[in-house]
């Protein structure tokens, strides 16, 4: 399939699939999320793919998250059921995926990797849920992975001030697996999906359905509906409003509490 917004290729039994808008930093609008659905659809038909790797175009960004730009100027389509990049939402994909974290991820496109099964970050990488600077929240599972990966008070303290971390904090915390050097990350990310094909396919997408069944048991489903519900009211504030419209105009936001 041929796509606008994102870059897909096969070795084997390996899929690489990467955010392909550099120009924005790989920010996400409607278009991009559901190309991404498409691609972890095909990625869970194809019985020859077993293991895929997810990274960003160009040196500087994995993603940079939510277009606000798009959002600004009214481009908050509807998102595919399977969440940001069709991934974050999606509990019935049975089948392994890498993040290779070539740069900052930032807001959504943290919560991206973190709907990864392993990350592997550059050490160039930074990480960060800062939407609490432009009147939002981490809704696309943020809140809920982070403080099950690294534990709720330094998920929280991460969460209220929308602080970034580099990648060796990130590994010392716990948020990704591996930090290698910046040349040296598709290699190694290629040499984890390479050692996971070497394992079987079907144990894997067992181990895998049991992790989904527990996400699905401890009501991360529910929970990231309830987010949107929470989101939906946030929009109606004024301080939602003006933090996007500051962060457009490129000026310190001025929050009124209402």
């Amino acid at each position: 399939m041929s796509y606008e917004f994102i870059k897909t290729e096969t070795d084997g039994h390996i899929l690489t699939v990467t955010l392909n808008r550099p120009e924005v930093y790989n920010a996400v609008h409607s278009a991009m999320h559901h190309e991404l659905a498409n691609a972890w659809d095909a990625f869970a038909a194809d019985q020859n793919l077993w293991v895929a790797i997810l990274t960003g175009a160009g040196d500087k960004a994995f993603c940079a998250g939510n277009d606000l730009k798009a959002t600004a100027e009214g481009g908050r389509a509807t998102m595919p059921e399977s969440g940001f990049s069709g991934l974050t939402q999606r509990f019935d994909l049975e089948k392994p995926i890498i993040a290779a974290v070539n740069g900052f991820a930032m807001g959504g496109g943290f919560e991206t990797a973190l709907a990864c099964d392993i990350l592997i970050a550059s050490e160039r990488a930074k990480f960060a849920l800062p939407e609490v600077k432009v009147g939002f929240i981490a809704a696309a599972s943020g809140i809920q992975r982070l403080s099950r990966y690294i534990g709720r008070l330094a998920a929280q303290e991460m969460m209220f001030s929308g602080r970034t971390v580099d990648a060796a904090t990130a590994l010392q915390m716990g948020m990704v697996n591996d930090v290698v050097g910046h040349d040296e990350l598709m290699a190694a990310a290629r040499a984890k999906a390479e050692e996971l094909t070497s394992v079987s396919p079907s144990a894997l997408k067992a181990t895998k359905r049991v992790l989904n069944d527990m996400a699905q048991r401890e009501h991360l489903p529910e929970s990231l509906l309830y987010s949107r519900e929470v989101v939906a009211d946030l929009s109606k504030t004024e301080d939602f409003k003006e933090g996007v419209q500051a962060f457009v105009e490129k000026r310190k936001p001025n929050w009124v509490n209402k």
